[in-house]
């Protein structure tokens, strides 16, 4: 008879989530609904596995996904006492052999998961840009569906229409038309990405349009606080990219990957990510963009306590960055505007980690600054709110609540998960000194107070 070993890692995990085993199992037959998959899972299989039994061929995936919804961070099957399945490259990511094969079933679900409003991608994108202009991009989008030749103008329609989801969700936050991103990728994209070109150049150029498309919607997952699924749209991006082989763009999504998985503070392949992202970059884009990368690289090293290094790969960024300043840079490179901006505020976060944090305020004040406030609400925001706490954590009060406040003004009309958690947090960072009478953090908490409230 063989004698199992209990998985006391899972058993710890499904403790934390508050879950039952039922409410655990009926979870993962969801995510596994979404990969098109029908699993029979119920309470006495969370028995077994905790017991010790294997789940069979994805489960494991599937139960890994199911746990990081819940707890809001990434777990990996690994983390869950599981073996870690073979990755198909060797570097963590698991990709399907048709990206938008595996992406139908998700959107699918999504939709029917959230009870989305059926409105077109086109009257949402309406509040953005004129509406001739939506129209005009819609006629060119649906000219192609009715089975003529795909040509450049419809790469450059979808590079439109994804450029301005892109705008409305970082001027409103990534609740805003989400549902319209997806029916839009579904019913336009994707049969796009079927159709016939005119040559291969063309082709190659629709799927990175594609890939930057599903990128958005990852990222939008990521501001809702829902890690797994942002983690699986990244995947699909990156295999868009990799089908597309557009140089640099596989490199990107990496890049962001890296980054999600610090700011998760789940560091353990983020270095590795970024420095395939880079290499497989350096050298092949321009210096704007390949600056976007060594910077990413530098954050990754100064988390795994390489500060000599982390300072090199800063500078070695920011001499990019000033070497060629009208450098053009590629459309998938500008998920987050003006790579400026970018450099800054990634800057700003090494030197948060190394503890220099009077750098760090600085350089989240720079980045502030170098993006267009009224296009990037959402992260003018956030940079503002980051570099508060840095000026607060140098003794600076006065200083911190007034860039506090700078932080509010550019919060209006934004619904977003992270600004919210932002604002609750700065409440809790102000306790200390309101209960000292400090009269800027007694006025700063009077708005953060109307502003969850208007939220909730």
């Amino acid at each position: 008879m063989t004698t199992r070993t209990p998985n006391h890692k899972l058993r710890d995990l499904v403790t934390e989530t508050g879950w039952t085993y039922g409410a655990l199992a009926k979870a993962v037959r969801a995510v596994a609904a979404e990969c098109g998959t029908g699993l029979r899972t119920n309470k006495s299989t969370v028995e077994h596995w905790i017991a010790g039994v294997t789940p069979a061929g994805d489960t494991g995936r599937y139960l890994a996904a199911a746990l990081s919804r819940r707890l809001g961070r990434l777990l990996t099957p690994g983390d869950l006492g599981l073996a870690e399945p073979q990755d198909s490259d060797g570097i963590g990511l698991s990709l399907g052999n048709d990206p938008i094969d595996t992406l139908l079933p998700m959107w699918r679900f999504e939709l029917d998961r959230r009870r989305f409003l059926t409105a077109s991608a086109y009257s949402v994108a309406a509040a953005a840009l004129p509406l001739s202009y939506v129209r005009e991009i819609a006629d060119r989008t649906a000219a192609a569906r009715t089975g003529h030749t795909v040509g450049m103008a419809e790469v450059a329609a979808v590079r439109d229409m994804v450029r301005v989801f892109s705008e409305m969700d970082e001027r409103h936050g990534g609740q805003h038309g989400r549902s319209a991103l997806v029916q839009y990728l579904r019913d336009d994209v994707s049969p796009l990405c079927r159709g016939r070109f005119r040559t291969e150049e063309i082709r190659r150029h629709m799927l990175s349009a594609a890939s930057r498309g599903v990128h958005l919607l990852g990222w939008k997952s990521y501001d809702a606080g829902q890690q797994g699924l942002a983690q699986r749209y990244y995947l699909q991006s990156y295999a868009l990219a990799v089908e597309s082989g557009i140089t640099g763009h596989d490199g990107f999504v990496m890049r962001t990957m890296a980054m999600q998985g610090l700011k998760l503070h789940r560091p353990e392949h983020c270095q590795g990510l970024a420095e395939t992202g880079l290499n497989r970059a350096k050298g092949k884009v321009g210096t704007q963009t390949e600056s976007l990368f060594r910077i990413v690289h530098a954050h990754t090293l100064a988390k795994s306590g390489r500060r000599q290094a982390a300072l090199a790969e800063t500078e070695r960024a920011r001499a990019l960055l000033a070497a060629r300043p009208g450098d053009e840079v590629p459309f998938w490179a500008l998920a987050w505007g003006p790579p400026v901006a970018s450099v800054h505020s990634r800057t700003a976060k090494v030197y948060e980690t190394l503890g220099e944090h009077r750098a760090a305020a600085e350089q989240y004040g720079r980045a502030a600054t170098s993006r267009p406030s009224g296009t990037y609400a959402r992260i003018v925001a956030l940079d503002l709110v980051a570099g508060a706490e840095m000026q607060l954590k140098g003794g600076q009060i006065e200083q911190a609540c007034t860039t506090w406040g700078r932080a509010l003004d550019h919060m209006d009309g934004v619904r977003s998960v992270r600004t919210r958690k932002a604002v609750t947090s700065m409440r809790s960072d102000l306790a200390r000194f309101r209960s000292r009478g400090v009269r800027c953090a007694a006025e700063l908490d009077e708005r953060a107070i109307d502003f969850l409230s208007d939220r909730g």
